[in-house]
């Protein structure tokens, strides 16, 4: 195991950090946030043509560039330093590695390639209005692959062309099935949502046509394994906002100067700073660790997604919120993009399950 990312890797990061401060500034954030689909075609084009983001974990055999899932979480970080809206969480931390570790060979491949070429949008629709993240959760019924029921809080349901819907089928296992965003019966509502860099919808299923897609002998160590490595996403994504956080605390301690002195000079500011410097730090070691047995698939990972999980989501908000804090007066204003990384932290706190809910998973799964 290697603890430093390549030189490939960092290129990488540099690359990809140069496209969003041009295509996702605070004003374009802003913008995105107030609109219905909540992104930019044009971007999401060019994240497909040109940087070829949307395939990076795909293989190659289905039109990705094969990259392992360390690739995946540097460009994810990157993402939620500038707070990008794009269906790319929903597409390529969902959907994607629900397609290549719990769907069949022939969905892979009918799916897989719309992904990688940024043709398809696609999301996984799982939580339910119980707002459970375990196997008893799913009560969404498929009888003879006629879906019944509701879905809530599923990322860009609103604009996918393809769902990946979890539902219990007429036996009482589970299945994995492929719904087309405009099959009949189908309505899909979106939400309005504390965090609009990220849009949530609502899908409603009356009796709706779904194409099983599960590889054979589908169920919920499948499906686990699939929430371990997008909680690990996650992981990453909270990382690069807590960093950006950081970052925006200590310029403005250089530059805020109160009674005369600049107000990083005064105890207080420094220990919050400091504070959040260890914080970060030690989240970056989790996420990246996490990262690293995302992409070997060891045994490693449930207990260390978890761990991941729960720490970089405290992290995260509590990097946010002394954020607001350092800024005084400002930092509690609209016109301040302090607010939307504070309602990003705390909607991503609770996104997979809260940090209680992953110690206490950790636990069990370490056989505490």
């Amino acid at each position: 195991m290697n603890f430093a990312f390549t030189e490939e890797q960092e290129e990488l990061r540099k690359v990809v950090r140069q496209f969003l401060e041009t295509k996702s500034p605070e004003a374009e954030v802003r913008r995105l946030m107030d609109t219905t689909e909540g992104y930019d075609p044009a971007v999401w084009s060019q994240m497909g043509d040109q940087l070829g983001l949307q395939g990076l974990i795909i293989p190659e055999e289905f039109g990705g560039s094969g990259y392992s899932y360390v690739e995946l979480i540097v460009v994810l970080e990157e993402m939620g330093r500038a707070l990008l809206c794009a269906p790319f969480f929903s597409t390529v931390v969902l959907a994607t590695n629900t397609l290549l570790h719990a769907a069949s060979p022939a969905a892979q491949k009918d799916l897989l390639a719309g992904i990688a070429s940024g043709a398809t949008k696609a999301t996984v629709a799982f939580t339910e209005e119980n707002g459970r993240w375990d196997e008893s959760g799913v009560e969404l019924s498929a009888d003879g692959g006629k879906l019944t029921g509701t879905k809530s809080f599923v990322i860009d349901g609103h604009i996918a062309d393809v769902i990946l819907v979890l539902a219990r089928k007429s036996g009482g296992g589970l299945g994995l099935f492929a719904v087309e965003g405009g099959a009949a019966g189908l309505t899909r509502t979106a939400l309005s949502t504390m965090d609009q860099t990220r849009k949530q919808a609502k899908l409603e299923f009356a009796g709706v046509e779904g194409r099983e897609i599960g590889k054979d002998g589908f169920g919920w160590a499948d499906w686990s394994q699939v929430l371990d490595l997008a909680a690990v996403g996650l992981a990453a994504e909270q990382v690069g906002g807590a960093q950006m956080c950081l970052d925006m605390s200590v310029e403005y301690a250089k530059v805020r100067v109160q009674f005369g002195r600049p107000i990083g000079s005064f105890q207080a500011i420094k220990h919050k700073c400091a504070d959040m410097l260890l914080e970060v730090e030690s989240a970056k070691s989790a996420a990246y660790y996490a990262g690293w047995c995302a992409a070997e698939l060891n045994d490693e990972l449930p207990a260390v997604a978890s761990l991941a999980k729960a720490y970089c989501s405290e992290a995260y908000f509590h990097s946010a919120a002394e954020n607001i804090q350092i800024h005084g007066g400002i930092g509690f204003t609209w016109e301040h993009p302090a607010h939307l990384y504070f309602k990003r932290a705390k909607s991503s706190e609770l996104l997979f399950g809260d940090p209680t809910y992953h110690r206490e998973l950790l636990a069990q799964r370490i056989g505490l």
